[in-house]
């Protein structure tokens, strides 16, 4: 008897947590992105003022413009690829690439965390590579 109690104990807690997790794809994935990462972001009360400022526009200049209203359960490695070749496309400095895929992975490994993706969307994705016969991305007069 005792047996058969701790299986229905079991099952019981496995099926609260799939309800949980059920309601945290639900909720969760279909936030848009912008929404995740302001609510991501609140978490980040370790940052220094510099440190926000400069999350803040990464955020505001090439994340969201990438991303803002993109649903969170659509991200795969390559809308991650589309983002880095868009990057490059547009001659967005190596530092500044690396810097905001750097955020949009901490971003996605929250996700990851929350059980909104199996694998993690950044997975297979190739980082931005310096190319010393690329030429610089500066514009004239800055």
């Amino acid at each position: 008897m005792p047996q058969r109690l701790l299986e229905t104990h079991n099952q019981k807690v496995a099926t609260l947590a799939n309800q949980a997790k059920a309601e945290r794809l639900a909720g969760y994935g279909q936030m848009r992105f912008e929404e995740y990462a302001a609510e991501w972001k609140q978490g980040q009360h370790h940052l220094a003022p510099a440190s926000v400022d400069h999350l803040d526009s990464l955020l505001q200049n090439h994340l969201f413009p990438a991303f803002a209203s993109r649903l969170m359960n659509t991200f795969d490695h390559k809308v991650v690829d589309g983002f880095i070749r868009t990057t490059e496309r547009n001659t967005v400095g190596l530092a500044t690439q690396s810097n905001a895929l750097d955020k949009l992975k901490a971003i996605m490994l929250d996700a990851h965390r929350l059980g909104l993706f199996e694998e993690g969307p950044l997975l297979g994705g190739q980082a931005p590579v310096y190319d010393p016969k690329r030429p610089s991305s500066r514009r004239p007069g800055s």
